[in-house]
């Protein structure tokens, strides 16, 4: 069933949103602060509001993406707009925390408004095509009553369960090791140019030494999950030989001056471990220590 979906933010997001939603045939009506900027998209048939009550009074389905929570709770807070939005089913796009998610909730419930959480796990290049990730969170009702306007936006609009704040965890998460990884990249590179190696051999080196990264993350997150710290006959690296090559690559960058905040990072958890007398325990085992 084709449903009218209206679109809150046109950034580069929010216009691929609208777009995805038009694609599929539904009606689509966009409302940004600075309407100017999303005039191009009524070329392509996205309805331009020039109010945010105009835009939100005709539709089925409103969904959020604009900058973050407290600027999505400062505009659709007044009276006018909560009325609005009563009975009508609310998903916030926008980047958050868990807490976050849980307070709109609450001011969703408070207001009947019908409401899901989600995270975008992709750029915005990556809305619609069959590899988008999107993740969602709240009443599974909701979530399965709207599946085929969801599917507008990708291929992989993932179901997280009733917990309202397992969208933004598992984001978190999963940002957490895109940036850990990118640090790392970074970091690596300024190496190699230090010391005069050629940045296209680190690249292609890199992505042959892939599969061994993600088996070590698969097996760490197994390790945890069954807190199966001790070295076994399966353990990839102790956490003593991991703190050995950590002092390693902060020497190197000494060495050289490259920025010391990764390496000091690193040095700091695989320390506490070490110290802990975790030393020739399989390398999952610092995660003991990053909890306090």
């Amino acid at each position: 069933m084709k449903r009218r979906i209206t679109v809150i933010g046109t950034g580069r997001m929010g216009a691929a949103l609208a777009l995805a939603f038009l694609a599929r045939g539904h009606a689509v009506t966009v409302w940004n602060r600075t309407v100017s900027k999303a005039k191009p998209l009524e070329a392509q048939g996205v309805r331009v509001a020039s109010s945010l009550d105009d835009a939100i009074a005709g539709a089925d389905i409103v969904v959020g993406n604009v900058s973050d929570y407290a600027t999505t709770t400062a505009l659709l807070a007044p009276s006018a707009m909560t009325e609005a939005l009563r009975g009508k089913l609310f998903v916030q796009l926008a980047t958050g925390t868990p807490r976050h998610a849980k307070d709109a909730a609450a001011w969703a419930r408070a207001h009947g408004i019908l409401y899901l959480d989600g995270a975008i796990m992709a750029t915005p290049n990556f809305i619609g095509q069959s590899g988008c990730t999107i993740l969602y969170s709240g009443e599974k009702e909701l979530f399965d009553a709207n599946a085929p306007v969801f599917a507008a936006l990708g291929g992989n609009a993932v179901y997280l369960g009733v917990d309202i704040g397992h969208a933004n965890a598992l984001d978190a998460a999963i940002l957490t090791v895109l940036w850990g990884s990118l640090f790392g990249t970074w970091h690596a590179a300024a190496i190699c140019e230090a010391e005069g190696f050629p940045l296209d051999a680190f690249a292609s080196t890199l992505g042959a030494t892939l599969p061994v990264l993600e088996g070590a993350m698969k097996d760490s997150v197994e390790r945890i999950a069954k807190r199966r710290f001790a070295a076994d006959e399966t353990t990839m690296s102790s956490v003593e030989t991991c703190h050995a090559s950590v002092r390693l690559i902060h020497a190197i960058g000494q060495e050289h001056g490259i920025h010391l905040g990764l390496s000091e990072a690193l040095e700091v958890i695989f320390a506490r471990a070490s110290d802990g007398g975790r030393g020739t325990h399989d390398m999952a085992a610092v995660y003991q220590g990053m909890k306090g």
